[in-house]
Parts: C-alpha cells; sequence; structure tokens
C-alpha cells in the first residue's frame, strides 16, 4: 500500500498536467470590457422588464368588488446599476433603487356605484440581484447554465381620480397590495428567460467549428469551463486549423501556453504557435501548398535565365529546343511558425523541379533543386477577422544531387527570390486575407488593435465595440416560443400573504 501511495503521489504532477490541455486561443475580457457589456446589457434589461405580463387581478373586501387588467409598463428608471465579476464562474448583475410605472385599467363596484376608467401607479425602491452561471456546453460554447434572482420592492403607489376617490384611497390597500406582489413575482421570471433563453441564443453566434475556406476549417471549442476572478474573464479556447477532407483529425499541443498579465485594454486575446503551425499543417494536409508555372506564366527574365543556366541539357533534347519550361514548387514538409518578442517568422521547406515540357513526349526533368526560406508575418486583427500578411526574408536553394550543381545554381538565387516576391507571395497572401473569424458573438467586433509578441505566443490588446444592438441580434436568432419558455401567471384572487411582498 506504501508503495502505491508513492507510485501515486509521483504520477500526481503528471496526470494534472495531461488534464489541462493548453488552448491554442485564449481570450480575456477586463473589467473595463464588462463595463461596455453593462451599458449594452442595461438597455437590453430596461426593454424586457417593459414587457413584462401581469395577469390580471379581481376580487372582493366586503361590498367592494374590483377587477384590474390591462396592465402594462410605462417607463422604467435603474437608477443605479452594476455587473461585477464572482470567482469562480458568475457574473453577479445588481440593480438598485429603480422605480417602475405602471398604467391599467379598473373596473370597481361599491354598493350601487359602478365605475371604470384607468390608474397610474408607481413602484419604489425596486431592488434586483442576479447571479449567473457560466459553463461550457455540449457543443463548447460559453452558455450561461443557471441563474438565481431575487427581487423586491419597497413601496408602491396609485394615483386615484373620479367621484369615488376618497373610497379608492381608502380601500386602495387591497388592490396595491396586490400589484405589489404580481410585479414583483415577474420580475425574475422575466430575467431568467432573457438570460437562459435569449442570451443563449446570442451566445449561440459564437464560431464554434467552422469552415474557414473550401480547404481548412477552424475548432474553436472551449477547453474548460471559464474562469473568472475579480478583474477578468478566461475562455480557453482550442484553437485547431483542421483540413476538410479529415475532419476529425486531432493535433496534440505541445506550444507554450498562452498567459495574459495585462488589464488595460477590455479584450485580450492570445495565439500560441500551435493556433499557426495547426493552420499550416492542414493545408499541407489538404495538398494546397504547392504551384506549378507552365509555358507563358513563367516570367520571361527568369525563363532566359534558366534556359541559360541549363543551355548544354536542352541543347541536347534537339529538335525540341524551344519546348515550354514548367516550374513545380512543392512545399515538402509543414511549414512551422516561430513567434519571439522581436517577431513573427515561419519556416518553409521546399522542393522546386525544372523541367521541359516537349509536345507529345514525356515532360524532361532539367533540375530538381532544395529550397529553405524565413518569411515574416504581420499578425493584425481587423473587426473580428485575424489576418498574416507574410513576406519572404531569407532565400536558400541547393542541388540534392550534387555540390557542384549547387554552385552552378548560385546564380538562379537572386531571381528566383524575385519569382517568389512577385509571383508566389502574392497567391499566398490572396489565400490569408479574409482572415479567420475570432469567437466573438455575432454584433461584436475589436477596435485599436495593438499586437504584443512573447515568446511561444503574441496577445492582442483591444477595445470592444457594439456593431449590433443586444436587442437586434437577439431578435435575429430569437427561438421560436414555446409553453415552457416563459413562465406565465394565472388570474389571482385577493387572498394575497401580505406577508410575503
Amino acid at each position: 500500500m506504501a508503495a502505491g501511495s508513492c507510485l501515486l503521489l509521483l504520477l500526481l504532477p503528471w496526470l494534472v498536467t495531461a488534464s489541462h490541455s493548453p488552448p491554442g486561443c485564449k481570450i480575456r475580457i477586463t473589467s473595463k470590457g464588462l463595463d461596455l457589456v453593462k451599458q449594452e446589457g442595461l438597455r437590453f434589461v430596461e426593454q424586457e422588464l417593459q414587457n413584462i405580463t401581469i395577469s390580471d387581478l379581481h376580487g372582493k373586501e366586503g361590498q367592494f368588488h374590483y377587477n384590474i387588467s390591462q396592465v402594462r409598463v410605462t417607463d422604467l428608471q435603474l437608477a443605479s446599476s452594476d455587473l461585477n465579476f464572482q470567482p469562480q464562474q458568475h457574473l453577479v448583475f445588481n440593480i438598485n433603487n429603480a422605480s417602475i410605472s405602471l398604467r391599467f385599467r379598473r373596473q370597481l363596484l361599491y354598493w350601487f356605484f359602478y365605475d371604470i376608467g384607468s390608474i397610474n401607479a408607481s413602484a419604489d425602491g425596486v431592488h434586483i440581484h442576479t447571479v449567473l452561471r457560466l459553463a461550457k456546453d455540449e457543443a463548447g460554447r460559453p452558455k450561461i447554465s443557471n441563474i438565481t434572482c431575487n427581487a423586491s420592492i419597497a413601496r408602491m403607489h396609485a394615483g386615484f381620480s373620479g367621484t369615488l376617490r376618497k373610497v379608492y384611497e381608502f380601500l386602495s390597500t387591497f388592490i396595491i397590495t396586490g400589484m405589489r406582489y404580481l410585479l414583483s413575482q415577474q420580475i425574475c421570471p422575466s430575467l431568467e428567460h432573457a438570460s437562459l433563453v435569449l442570451l443563449n441564443s446570442l451566445l449561440d453566434t459564437v464560431p464554434v467549428r467552422n469552415y474557414v475556406d473550401e480547404h481548412i476549417g477552424i475548432d474553436y471549442s472551449l477547453l474548460r469551463d471559464p474562469s473568472i476572478s475579480r478583474d477578468t474573464l478566461d475562455l480557453d479556447f482550442k484553437g485547431m486549423f483542421f483540413p476538410r477532407l479529415r475532419e476529425d483529425q486531432e493535433l496534440e499541443n505541445h506550444a507554450v501556453e498562452p498567459v495574459i498579465k495585462e488589464t488595460e485594454r477590455m479584450v485580450y486575446v492570445a495565439f500560441s504557435e500551435y493556433f499557426f503551425d495547426s493552420a499550416m499543417l492542414a493545408y499541407f494536409q489538404a495538398g494546397v501548398l504547392n504551384i506549378e508555372l507552365q509555358g507563358e506564366k513563367v516570367p520571361k527574365d527568369l525563363e532566359v535565365l534558366l534556359r541559360a543556366t541549363f543551355f548544354g541539357t536542352i541543347f541536347m533534347l534537339s529538335p525540341s529546343v524551344d519546348a515550354p519550361l514548367r516550374l513545380v514548387l512543392q512545399v515538402s514538409a509543414p511549414p512551422r511558425c516561430i513567434i519571439k518578442p522581436s517577431g513573427t517568422s515561419v519556416s518553409v521547406s521546399a522542393f522546386l523541379n525544372i523541367s521541359l515540357v516537349p509536345p507529345d513526349r514525356p515532360p524532361v526533368q532539367l533540375s530538381s533543386m532544395a529550397m529553405e526560406t524565413k518569411l515574416s508575418a504581420k499578425v493584425f486583427l481587423q473587426g473580428k477577422a485575424l489576418r498574416v500578411q507574410l513576406d519572404l526574408r531569407r532565400f536558400r536553394i541547393y542541388s540534392k544531387q550534387s555540390a557542384l550543381e549547387s554552385l552552378a545554381l548560385f546564380s538562379l538565387q537572386a531571381p528566383l527570390k524575385t519569382l517568389l516576391q512577385l509571383t508566389i507571395m502574392p497567391i499566398i497572401n490572396e489565400r490569408t486575407k479574409k482572415g479567420v473569424q475570432i469567437p466573438l458573438p455575432e454584433g461584436m467586433d475589436f477596435t485599436r488593435e495593438v499586437v504584443t509578441n512573447h515568446a511561444g505566443f503574441l496577445t492582442v490588446g483591444a477595445d470592444l465595440h457594439f456593431s449590433k444592438g443586444l436587442r437586434e441580434v437577439i431578435e435575429k436568432y430569437r427561438p421560436l416560443p414555446t409553453a415552457a419558455a416563459y413562465p406565465s401567471s394565472q388570474p389571482t384572487e385577493s387572498s394575497l400573504d401580505p406577508g410575503s411582498l
């Protein structure tokens, strides 16, 4: 038993490390970002509370019969509110000292006097305390998994008019008590529906597993539940690209885990080398990292130089000396991304095969050379798309056959580098121009982006901007109503418990 316990203690650190998969993409929302979310969320809450539906209230006290109907909220004043992080997985939303104005239709009978009309009422000292729990759902999206809510109303007043005003004021306690109870009972169900149904429909717009183009896709599923401290909310995404022909492929992440320490901006997005390496591996496995140029597509200056370099070989092919040239550039291994504080670069190894393609005859290979290149990568965020601009920095070619041929190829190094810069790099950058979407809900974009390089990862600090309001996006994706989606109240009799208020 002692030996088994010692073995378990030795294996425990390894088991903990193995269970914690590092993210390829990490997003941090700071307190400043939460303040912006609060402003937009407060408008949404106001709209939801203004749409509260209160059932009719009717009853009698002695010879006094009343029926209250068509209750609607006419005004809402949320004087004080705050939205805060609460470790480990919660957001706390408080509204204090709010007021709600109501208008409803009255039907009153007192002895032989019957009266109908409208009544204006106001609920003051409204306090609402809501705690939202965030979690990862089965698809890997962030979701509001639970909500606890408490609501109370300190005071309620009603303004009566008409010939029976004195009677109304004397008997209004029954009406006001009932209305206060019904209103307080509808606040939390309204917010629960807004959170668990409507806000979750907004979170459904976070991309989890989408296609980037016709060749590859991206997996942004959450690795674990959101982590919340007093000042930040962290989301760890897998951040792995995959070839569309092998969508079930998994690539183990051995890269450095991004560490975000900054809190000055509203949001920070970090990407490790794994994020970019998986993209290049996916393209490599999709078979698109090769380019063929033949005939007129070969630049004329390069064609002249190649024909001069391989003149002896071409001359031996007479009478087909004027056969077109064909250049086939093929990446030989998945490119690798290296992120350092000084910048980001991509190392690429490739083969360049140069051949003649005489009409009606098999191609004749003139040379097969190895190429090693280093590209500098400029990573930037635009709107909600991460984009990469590549530029050729270092370039070297050598023969796979002999050192003598490598020496002969030295004169080709400069023109081939020019060929890559003018012909190949625009094709590659055109593919990366569209970029890949960052996993944020629809309607939220980044502004004032700043990219910072670290050892093994880079971060993008930015501010948030709502290009669309929460209501606009939610209405677009609002789920179809169901009977259980929103609690409804049945008509309430006058036998109410004042102690519950």
